[in-house]
């Protein structure tokens, strides 16, 4: 017997709203053993990011395969992946024990709109990540960036799914948040051309930072507890709304704030 464990694979975030703080919380409230590999580390806060440093690609590699070998999670999330070798290193040291269950989040646009891959990162990880991904789940511009079109409306958004998932990933989260409008509608386009439509009441608030990791990282946690993919994606982004929800009137800094990710916290999950 033991806990039903996730790993997430990511950036560091030093105002403990996104990145890896934000997936451990996630991962943790929903009732999952969270473990961590740390691809860089930021220095920002709620009002931007101001730095970064990646971690050397063979201490990600060691750190993955200290959790690969030892723990064997059930789900595995990748999140910031900064530089080519942050890349090789991840792809390299999982070629040998790929997840069942792998969630991409390709995070390439902070909140506060910085640049967060370096652009001659982006056809590898095309070539060598995406085609693993059991789901990728972009943003709406990080979506313009992999399909490489504009997006104006849901019309665009499943014809960038559809160009996304023919990269070969089993399933593509068009996530429509930065879209206006009273309601939020996120595509769920999956590789045998079913395509599901998510809606959501939009939740007015400030406080934001981070909702991007912290729907991957629920969608891990409810794969890993078993659930199927479109099961998990709208139990993700029903956890997302409430914690926008509980989060919105809360003042963390003075930027874009965090959701509240512990506002019903779940007891440990055993297998």
């Amino acid at each position: 017997m033991g806990y039903i464990t996730t790993l997430t694979i990511a950036g560091s975030d030093s105002s403990g709203g996104a990145g890896v703080q934000a997936d451990l919380k996630t991962m943790s409230a929903l009732g999952c053993y969270a473990a961590s590999v740390i691809t860089s580390i930021t220095a920002q806060n709620t009002l931007g990011v101001k730095a970064v440093q990646n971690v050397k690609p063979s201490i990600i590699a060691q750190q993955i395969r200290a959790v690969m070998d030892d723990l064997s999670p059930e789900a595995v999330k990748i999140g910031m992946v900064n530089d080519l070798g942050t890349l090789n290193a991840i792809c390299d040291t999982l070629s040998s024990q790929w997840p069942a269950l792998l969630v991409v989040d390709p995070v390439m646009v902070a909140t506060s709109g910085d640049r967060l891959m370096q652009a001659d990162t982006l056809k590898k990880y095309c070539e060598r990540l995406v085609p693993r991904a059991t789901l990728l789940t972009p943003n709406i511009p990080e979506a313009e960036i992999l399909a490489g079109m504009p997006i104006k409306n849901e019309a665009d958004m499943r014809r960038a799914a559809e160009t996304i998932t023919h990269m070969g990933c089993h399933a593509t989260l068009v996530k429509g948040g930065h879209a206006n409008g009273e309601e939020k509608t996120d595509l769920l386009l999956t590789d045998d051309g079913q395509c599901i439509r998510l809606t959501s009441p939009t939740v007015w608030t400030n406080n934001t930072h981070g909702t991007g990791c912290t729907l991957s990282s629920a969608i891990t946690a409810f794969l890993a507890q078993g659930e199927n993919l479109p099961t998990a994606v709208r139990k993700a982004k029903a956890y997302v709304g409430e914690a926008l929800r509980h989060g919105a009137d809360v003042a963390i800094g003075h930027g874009h704030g965090p959701v509240n990710h512990f506002f019903n916290p779940q007891k440990l999950i055993k297998r």
